[in-house]
């Protein structure tokens, strides 16, 4: 094995060029394959971080008649012994009303909430810009939106309208953005002990938000929330099944992906098997004269087995570095407006990994049709017609 392996280095040192080439060509296979392997996961992170990354991913409502639901901190004990990818959940109480100014009145959502804990799922503590968020009852937060339209000021009191038509004076303390303008506008967020007042709910409340850290798998883990739950007026929801549309486009895109780097390594395997077995005829006098001296047939064939495993290495170590230096000039050149990347540079170190060893093992692999050559190789009618 160490003389097949040593005169496999000394075949790949006697044709540079030819050498350079064929590890240039796996060098761009690879590239291309990390690059859009990247690229797609990239995009779909992104796109999942704007469409979902601030929302809840898992939601449990009431379908009983008053759309309430009690016991509601013994359900929340339930669902965190149903799995441990769930995290951060919250309690909510959400009731459409109408806010009344000078001349106006506008159509909003009241969504009561423990606001600290609803923060890690929208981010509202972060989003205020103005003010505070509120720590006594008939306090509100309002969208930075509405604050236009409504066209007050912190410690202004706003009137809430319910859907009975009771009305209620509630203070602003502050403002927030929360990068949706339809939020913005809608949204009037509170605690939950003042939704809970104006709407005479009790001690209850509309739904139980939570995010997961799989957020392909919410669907999967939401049929184990239902099963352990175990009650007819409980629904619940994911966003996988609310979304079809997007969770189709994401299948799409890796779909794509996918078989654009399988074309490509098909590509360089052939490559790679048609330079080699130009190279078997090229070396077959040097290779009839070590079957002569007594190499077995076994060895010839590692030797080209050892040429196309080097070829690997090296292309995929190249190729490695020519896929980054793309994705990171991608960052550099494709930009929004505002100067940020129009897809952040995303590094999947696996899926890297993944790749390399595809590389290497398709290289050898594309050595097998020369080495079957070299092996059938007879010295004394190659020395005979050399």
């Amino acid at each position: 094995m160490k003389i097949a392996f040593k005169i496999a280095v000394r075949f790949l040192k006697s044709t540079k060029w030819q050498t350079l080439l064929i590890v240039l060509g796996i060098a761009v296979g690879v590239s291309v394959q990390i690059f859009i392997g990247l690229l797609i996961q990239g995009l779909q992170n992104s796109l999942i971080n704007k469409t979902i990354g601030n929302s809840p991913q898992i939601t449990i409502t009431s379908s009983a008649s008053d759309k309430l639901i009690s016991n509601y901190n013994s359900l929340v004990n339930k669902v965190k012994n149903t799995d441990n990818k769930i995290t951060n959940i919250s309690v909510v109480s959400d009731f459409p009303a109408l806010v009344k100014n000078s001349s106006k009145t506008y159509s909003v959502l009241i969504r009561g909430m423990d606001i600290n804990a609803s923060s890690k799922i929208y981010n509202i503590v972060n989003s205020v810009y103005q003010g505070s968020i509120p720590k006594n009852s008939d306090e509100i937060l309002i969208g930075k939106d509405l604050k236009d339209e409504l066209s007050i000021n912190l410690n202004d009191k706003v009137t809430i309208v319910t859907s009975t038509g009771q009305t209620k004076k509630l203070t602003v303390t502050g403002f927030y953005d929360l990068k949706s303008s339809s939020i913005n506008q809608s949204w009037i967020i509170t605690n939950l002990n003042t939704v809970q007042k104006l709407f005479s709910t009790g001690d209850k409340v509309t739904g139980i938000e939570m995010q997961v850290t799989d957020v392909f798998n919410a669907q999967a883990i939401a049929k184990e929330i239902s099963s352990n739950i175990k009650n007819s007026n409980i629904k619940v929801d994911n966003w996988q099944s609310q979304n079809a549309s997007l969770l189709s486009g994401l299948n799409g895109q890796s779909v794509s992906s996918y078989m654009i780097q399988v074309f490509v390594m098909i590509s360089v395997v052939l490559g790679i098997a048609s330079v080699l077995v130009v190279t078997v005829v090229q070396k077959s006098k040097q290779i009839g004269i070590l079957k002569a001296m007594g190499i077995k047939d076994k060895s010839a064939s590692l030797i080209f087995l050892f040429e196309g495993f080097l070829l690997g290495i090296l292309g995929t170590f190249v190729g490695i570095l020519l896929g980054l230096s793309l994705c990171l000039m991608f960052t550099k050149f494709a930009i929004n407006p505002d100067g940020t990347p129009l897809v952040a540079l995303y590094i999947n170190y696996g899926f890297i990994a993944i790749s390399a060893l595809i590389a290497v093992l398709a290289s050898t692999l594309a050595a097998l049709i020369p080495a079957f050559g070299s092996s059938k190789l007879n010295p004394i009618e190659v020395i005979r017609n050399a």
